[in-house]
């Protein structure tokens, strides 16, 4: 995990092993476990690091991220909600550059507990008419898990947009995807390979998922495994060195360094009813190979 995240003043601590801290303009909710070290923004309930005690970083986070309030932190699990890419205005909704209410938090041996609440108020209602609650339920441990939690009247599309942290993408290999993907640079539908090699700029929709998709690191010589839940299609990103020039918030190599493998809600986008509640939930583990 980035150290600088470590070592802000804390401003409260909260428990043990949890402390409010600020960096820039942000509120930052640090976890310092004797299992896990962890960071989660304020704004966009965003895990911004992740790592197990004795292992690598599982989340790759941005050198030229400016922390600045109302704008996207480029790195972690950013949770784009209501809508999913240029959909709306916001580009990737509302809720990742939103300041959200931590509600509760707490840690055993395994690892730390995190709530953070959204609700609908006269901005979001000028983004998007509905009225809302949103809950992230974070767990930070051997494992990160993120569970969404919609509730209202409404459809949205959605998806937890992660960054996972590899050695090189020339030596990364993704596997059990899906049977079939859709390829938004090409305009083409397609049947997946047994192998994708995320060479050059990579934007996928696979519309037939499987529960488990698996990122084989050789750069890191271990294996991750991002275990998709409510999920209707899982999206396969990267900006490749020609993008990645012109992004503000990246370095001309920084894609060489992460690859986004993400849980998402878009060829059947969720229902949220008064009753039953939406959910987009994925789990992060790493294992040596």
């Amino acid at each position: 995990m980035n150290e600088n995240l470590l070592s802000l003043p804390v401003a409260e601590q909260l428990s043990p092993s949890v402390s409010l801290r600020r960096i820039g303009e942000l509120p930052l909710v640090v976890v310092d476990h004797p299992g896990v070290r962890a960071a989660v923004t304020l704004q966009g309930a965003q895990v911004v690091g992740w790592q197990p005690t004795g292992a690598e970083p599982g989340l790759w986070l941005s050198e030229k991220t400016q922390w600045s309030a109302g704008r996207a932190v480029r790195g972690g699990v950013p949770l784009c909600w209501p809508w999913f890419g240029p959909a709306g205005s916001p580009s990737h909704g509302f809720a990742r550059i939103t300041t959200w209410e931590l509600g509760a938090h707490e840690e055993s041996t395994e690892g730390v507990r995190l709530t953070l609440t959204l609700r609908d108020s006269e901005e979001t209602r000028a983004l998007w008419p509905h009225p809302f609650t949103l809950v992230a339920r974070i767990a930070l441990g051997a494992t990160c898990d993120i569970e969404l939690e919609a509730h209202g009247d409404y459809e949205t599309t959605a998806a937890l947009h992660t960054y996972l942290r590899i050695g090189d993408i020339d030596a990364v290999t993704l596997t059990d995807l899906g049977e079939r993907y859709t390829d938004n640079l090409l305009d083409a539908r397609g049947e997946a390979e047994k192998e994708l090699r995320p060479v050059g700029r990579v934007e996928r929709v696979y519309t037939e998922p499987v529960d488990l998709s698996l990122v084989h690191d050789e750069g890191l010589g271990r294996t991750i495994e991002v275990h998709h839940r409510h999920q209707s299609d899982v999206v396969v990103w990267n900006p490749g060195p020609e993008l990645s020039h012109t992004m503000a918030d990246l370095t001309d190599d920084g894609y060489r360094q992460f690859v986004c493998v993400e849980t998402a809600r878009l060829s059947r986008p969720l229902i949220s009813t008064p009753d039953d509640p939406a959910r987009l939930a994925v789990t992060l583990r790493a294992r040596a190979r």
